[in-house]
């Protein structure tokens, strides 16, 4: 598939079905990961895969990942973050984000579904998952098949003429 016929393919779903995430599959996504650029090249991201039962269920007490089998939580480790120097902004967010989008769509390129969640508890995530205080939580990606029942929303964008200024 063509990388804008991915992108426009690309859509939040809610509803999974009970099939596992082939650990191939699996892989090719987090490659994605570890393939995304980040400020300076400092890599500041730790990927927190939660696949077992016991971890869904310890995940479940912070987010609802909607059933999906495998989520992913994406951190930002705040000890490697680069700064800008002329105002001191850490791009660790942007860094997390970037990496969740090449996993999102190299999610769509082996037939799967993922909803990107921001709306969990960080400080249950912390507890339950033992996590240093060098790494915060940024989001979650859930990623799974599609339920049959989940159709893709219409798409309502803003025309690029709005978007996009040229100066």
């Amino acid at each position: 598939m063509e990388l804008l016929d991915i992108m426009n393919e690309r859509f939040s779903v809610r509803k999974y079905v009970d099939k596992p995430v082939e650990p191939e599959k699996l892989d090719k996504i987090l490659n994605a990961a570890h393939a995304a650029p980040t400020a300076a090249n400092q890599q500041p991201v730790k990927l927190l895969v939660v696949l077992s039962p016991e971890s869904l269920e310890k995940l479940g007490k912070a987010a609802n990942i909607y059933g999906a089998p495998v989520a992913v939580i994406v951190c930002a480790d705040k000890t490697k973050a680069w700064k800008r120097p002329f105002d001191g902004m850490q791009t660790t967010d942007i860094d997390a984000s970037i990496l969740t989008d090449h996993m999102m769509l190299e999610a769509v390129e082996q037939g799967l579904g993922t909803v990107w969640i921001c709306y969990f508890k960080p400080d249950v995530l912390k507890e339950e998952f033992k996590l240093p205080d060098s790494l915060e939580p940024i989001n979650i990606l859930a990623i799974g098949y599609a339920d049959a029942s989940v159709v893709k929303p219409a798409k309502d964008r803003i025309p690029v003429k709005e978007l996009v200024e040229y100066l």
